[in-house]
Formats: C-alpha cells, structure tokens, sequence
C-alpha cells in the first residue's frame, strides 16, 4: 500500500485538523485548532510548520502538500491516524465517526480507508480488516494488554510497506501473551524464549496439549487435531520471522515475503493469541492477565 494523496484528500485532511476557517460559520467537521495548535499537531507528525503572520488554513494546506510531495510513508500515515484520533473525539463520538466517514470518502479514491482497530484507528487499504485481528484488538484493549496491542498495531501498519518487520511483529503478538501467561502462573520461562519455546511452556498449564482430555468423545479427535494444527501454525510463524522476518537481518531493500504472507502471518498469530487469551479468561476467570 502506497500512500499518496490527492488534492481532495488534502483539502479534506486541512477541513478536520483545522476545523475550518476561522470565519466560517457552519459547524466544524473536526476540531478547530488555533494557528499554535495546528502547528503543535503537524509537529506531532514530525512536519514543520509555521504561521507567523500568514493565515492558519493556507498553511496547513501548504504544509501537507509538502509532506505529500516528499512522500515518508510513516509522516502521512501519522497525519491521517492523528486526524481521525478517538481520544480527541472522547466527548463526541458521533463527530468521531463523522470526520472518519468524511475522510473515507475522499480517501477511498486514493485506494486508502480509515479503519478500526480495536479503540485505535488506524489506515490501510480498502477491504483489508479482519474479525479475528479486531477480536484480538478488542480483547486486549478490556485487559490493558499494552505490549500486544503496540506490537498488533505495528504488525498491521508495516504489512504493505515492510512485510518483513509485520511479521517480526506478528512473531512478537504471541511471545507476549505466552511470556505472561508463564509470569502470571509463577512459572519459569523456558530456556529458549522464541516464540515456539514459550508456545510449548504454555500448552501444559492451559490446558492445550492435543492428548488432554475435558472434551466430549465425539470430538476429542476433533480437538486434537485443531490443538495440532495450531501448533503447527505457531511453528510456522516463528520459522517465517527467522527465515524471512527482519529480527535475524536482512539483505537491505530485498524483500522475500510480500504483504500477503505477512496478513497470513498477522491473522495466524492473532487467532493463536486470542485464543490463548480466552482460554487464560475461561481457566483463570478471576485473575487478570496482565502485560509482562
């Protein structure tokens, strides 16, 4: 996903950040900034920006043409996630979802659409949202999860630019649920602490070995045979991040995975994560797992 703007969407972008001309009498589409907040946020999104004497609108204008035209994938993404920010919107959701709809559709002729991600917002290309990765999202947000949501947020903003680190970050998704479960129990951790290691020290305390029982007859094999296949996908995702993920080094601006590899890797992790994570709710239900 290549992020590039079109006139329209840096018009629209300039209505929200700014909420509109200082003279205009309709309510805003966002929030209305003075010159000094407005170039407190471009700051915020690492692009310089100064009014002085000249008008707050044209220079923001003028400013995200500038950002556009260089073109650094993190600086416009940002400008986009910090226009459309819940926590700006706390008092007034309603605006919340108008300024995303508004953007959207200026954004969606730019192959580009807002999209929720738990309680965050986040950019990415139409169509491209998953349940499994907003149920992870979600459930994370409820137990203040604060080290896999921030890895689940990198994995799915680098999928299209940087494949190679989404999946460093997928990798990362299920080695911190593991590593918490393991602290929160009181029990060690293992000697090799990748995620396939910490996925083995887990399985016994929760229950998820494919020969444990607890399961009616009928589908024991059943169960056996999903509890199988997820560790085989957990293996799967640690051996993509050590042959093709960006922890171990990489041949600079070589790519050996492509975005579609590193969604699969994303939704392999966060069905494996989530899924440890509602089975720590259903055995511990009254003790919270806590980031570690």
């Amino acid at each position: 996903m290549h992020i590039r703007f079109a006139p329209q969407s840096i018009e629209a972008l300039a209505t929200v950040i700014s909420g509109g001309g200082g003279n205009d009498r309709t309510p805003p589409i966002g929030i209305y900034r003075s010159a000094s907040k407005l170039e407190s946020f471009m700051r915020s999104c690492n692009v310089s920006m100064s009014v002085g004497t000249g008008s707050r609108l044209p220079t923001l204008v003028e400013a995200l043409e500038r950002a556009n035209r260089e073109g650094d994938q993190t600086i416009l993404r940002n400008i986009v996630e910090r226009a459309a920010d819940p926590r700006d919107f706390l008092d007034d959701p309603d605006r919340h979802q108008a300024v995303i709809d508004y953007l959207n559709a200026r954004l969606s002729y730019d192959g580009l659409e807002l999209q929720r991600v738990g309680s965050a917002v986040r950019l990415g290309a139409p169509g491209r949202s998953s349940s499994v990765v907003d149920a992870l999202a979600n459930a994370v947000v409820v137990i203040d999860f604060d080290t896999v949501r921030r890895d689940l947020d990198r994995a799915l903003a680098s999928a299209e630019d940087d494949p190679e680190d989404a999946v460093t970050s997928a990798c990362s998704v299920v080695e911190s649920v593991c590593r918490s479960v393991l602290i929160e129990l009181g029990l060690p951790l293992p000697q090799k602490k990748d995620i396939q290691g910490l996925y083995q020290a887990v399985r016994e305390p929760l229950g998820l070995t494919p020969d444990k029982g607890g399961v009616p007859d009928e589908i024991s094999g059943d169960v056996r045979a999903i509890l199988g296949g997820l560790n085989s996908v957990v293996n799967g995702v640690g051996s993509l991040r050590t042959h093709a993920g960006d922890a171990h080094g990489r041949e600079r601006g070589y790519r050996r995975i492509d975005a579609r590899i590193a969604r699969l890797a994303i939704h392999s992790a966060s069905t494996a994560s989530l899924f440890l994570v509602e089975t720590w709710q259903r055995q511990f239900p009254t003790k919270q797992l806590k980031s570690h």
